[in-house]
């Protein structure tokens, strides 16, 4: 089996400041480093590193060629990745002393995927194989249902969160990742709590007090606990639970040595400053002592 990522592909840059600033503040940071990023960069390389074989689906622009050389030194496939002339995504990320981000997002040619792209990527899967996607691409609804048709597990990870991106893709999903803000936003749109919308898996990110996976086929609530560890960066950190999480699945472990797992490399990468560049492969998440 493999993973497919409709996946954004950015440049991180990460300035250290004594604080997150406020409305009208100027603040000098103490530092800067600059890293592949994206959403869907950070889970094609987690996905990866935990095991998995993954195709990533993107776009970047004529200065972007460096980011797709890095995904492929890391093991990510990364034929299906355009070209194109639109500048590739950037994001400008504060991160304060205590860990906490702040991010500003600019989309670039990660809104420049076409139809035709998509459907010449998604014609090399096979059933049973995992499409993920996130919300900072173009293109979602029409790859989710084009997956769907084509026998594969559909997941979404719905950030940047907006209502009406979930529910354009929610008839078509088996997984669902929200975190705890995003899963109250959704409730709020649809009226449904996470364990009462129609998808098999719904996966709730909870921050220091773990995940939740609620099952749609039983009604069984799973709660997997936050390991204790002192943050210094959280970015990043969701994308790579939700990377070691579908590979898990993808690799043939039940939800709750997946969800296990995954919490194990969050837990790490919330430790470290950087993104795409700095997630742990399994072997360090096996031998982590927590």
């Amino acid at each position: 089996m493999a993973i497919w990522n409709l996946g954004s592909i950015n440049a991180d840059m990460v300035y250290a400041m004594p604080h997150l600033p406020t409305a009208g503040e100027t603040l000098s940071a103490s530092g800067l480093e600059q890293f592949l990023g994206g959403k869907g960069a950070n889970m094609s390389v987690a996905a990866v590193r935990a095991g998995s074989t993954v195709y990533h689906i993107g776009a970047v622009g004529p200065e972007g060629a460096w980011a797709v050389e890095r995904l492929t030194e890391y093991g990510v496939d990364t034929r299906r990745i355009a070209r194109v002339e639109v500048p590739t995504g950037h994001a400008i990320i504060a991160v304060e002393q205590a860990g906490e981000n702040q991010i500003i997002l600019f989309p670039g040619a990660n809104r420049a995927i076409t139809g035709d792209q998509i459907n010449s990527a998604l014609s090399g899967a096979s059933a049973d194989d995992i499409l993920v996607f996130q919300n900072e691409t173009n293109q979602q609804a029409e790859a989710a249902k084009q997956a769907k048709d084509l026998g594969l597990r559909v997941a979404y990870a719905a950030a940047p969160f907006e209502a009406e991106a979930v529910q354009a893709v929610l008839p078509y999903l088996d997984i669902l990742f929200l975190n705890e803000v995003e899963a109250e936003q959704l409730s709020q749109a649809t009226g449904k709590a996470p364990q009462d919308l129609v998808v098999a898996d719904v996966i709730v990110t909870l921050g220091a007090k773990g995940a939740r996976h609620f099952d749609g086929r039983t009604g069984e609530v799973l709660e997997v606990p936050a390991l204790p560890v002192t943050p210094v960066d959280t970015t990043g950190a969701g994308d790579t639970f939700t990377g070691y999480v579908l590979s898990g699945l993808d690799l043939g472990l039940p939800m709750p040595q997946a969800m296990a797992q995954a919490a194990r490399a969050g837990a790490l990468m919330v430790m470290r400053h950087g993104t795409a560049d700095v997630i742990p492969d399994q072997k360090e998440v096996q031998e982590a002592q927590f």
